[in-house]
């Protein structure tokens, strides 16, 4: 059976920081004291024309643009699959087609926030625009939405069956589903990271060159939320989703106290909470390894120092239960 390496070749980001952008390297832009923030969008005529943009909403804008800069900086066209991973899909287009149901009913409303408005609406709209015919799928578990997506590629490359992937997590915040999930305590609680979007493509190959790191593992599991997860191997650094609220880094906590010594690293205070805010998290961890080194300011240990990399242990959860652990090694 075949067991192919697999490796990150591109990555690309619109998020909190400057779109497509690893700028947050050197000059992170912070949202302290602020509960919710939109993410920061490129001038997609660069991309797009009229036409085509004004039938998208935009987080289809934003799925599509970093998807073909994620193939432009690859060299790769057309991948052998594409899979996206979200958690709550093109919302806005949902909500749109919701209120003009109930402002018109169901004889005059239009149809395009319909169409727009399933969560696989995102991995077709770059397959039919990059006329890519190959595997498509997408994955909607919560905070696990994008690993899932990645766990998919990852064996489908480790067996033969592809050798290329785009593999992407998207997810918008409208205020209205701000509110809700506010209520329902998974954002904008006192102390917590700031509530915000993303949009990430990655593109995986099996080949080294160039490639930002090695993805040597992915695996998602389920655990009691009061059983702590086994010891892993020997990582330089771990990479957490903690966020400020005391339900959420419990299970990081658990995993912290595993691997005692080693520098913990976090990402939500530069790029945010949200269904998606894992795949952003990733994205940062890809481009710390290829540089070798994750900035002091990454770093949530009380410890101010940068901290060498050859080798990174990336871990997140959703509801404390699904819980999923990648491990990415410096490409030589």
């Amino acid at each position: 059976m075949p067991n192919r390496s697999v490796f990150i070749k591109a990555a690309t980001q619109i998020s909190l920081q400057q779109p497509l952008s690893e700028s947050w390297l050197s000059s992170p832009v912070y949202h302290d004291g602020e509960s919710y923030v939109r993410s920061v969008d490129p001038d997609f005529r660069k991309w797009l024309s009229p036409l085509e943009a004004r039938r998208m909403g935009k987080l289809l804008k934003r799925a599509l643009v970093t998807a073909l800069e994620s193939m432009r900086l690859s060299g790769i066209g057309q991948p052998d699959a594409i899979i996206t991973g979200t958690g709550l899909g093109c919302i806005e287009s949902t909500e749109l087609l919701l209120n003009q149901l109930c402002s018109v009913g169901e004889e005059a409303f239009k149809p395009t926030p319909f169409m727009l408005s399933t969560h696989n609406t995102i991995s077709s709209l770059i397959a039919i625009q990059t006329k890519c015919q190959s595997y498509n799928s997408t994955y909607s578990q919560k905070s696990v939405s994008f690993e899932s997506a990645l766990l998919d590629a990852f064996l489908q490359m480790q067996l033969g069956d592809i050798s290329t992937a785009l593999v992407t997590g998207n997810d918008e915040l409208t205020p209205t589903y701000f509110g809700m999930l506010r209520r329902m305590g998974f954002v904008g609680q006192p102390g917590q990271a700031v509530a915000s979007e993303a949009s990430m493509a990655m593109m995986l190959s099996c080949e080294p060159a160039d490639a930002l790191c090695e993805v040597c593992s992915v695996h998602l599991t389920f655990l009691s939320p009061d059983e702590p997860p086994a010891p892993g191997e020997p990582v330089d650094a771990i990479m957490l989703g903690v966020n400020g609220i005391a339900s959420n880094d419990l299970p990081y906590q658990r995993v912290a106290r595993q691997h005692p010594g080693v520098p913990l690293l976090h990402y939500k205070p530069l790029f945010g909470e949200g269904y998606s805010a894992s795949a952003l998290g990733l994205y940062s961890a890809a481009h710390l390894l290829s540089r070798g080194v994750a900035p002091a300011f990454m770093r949530c240990d009380g410890v101010d120092a940068d901290v060498a990399l050859q080798r990174l242990l990336f871990v997140n959860h959703s509801d404390g239960s699904n819980q999923s652990y990648i491990v990415l090694q410096r490409v030589p």
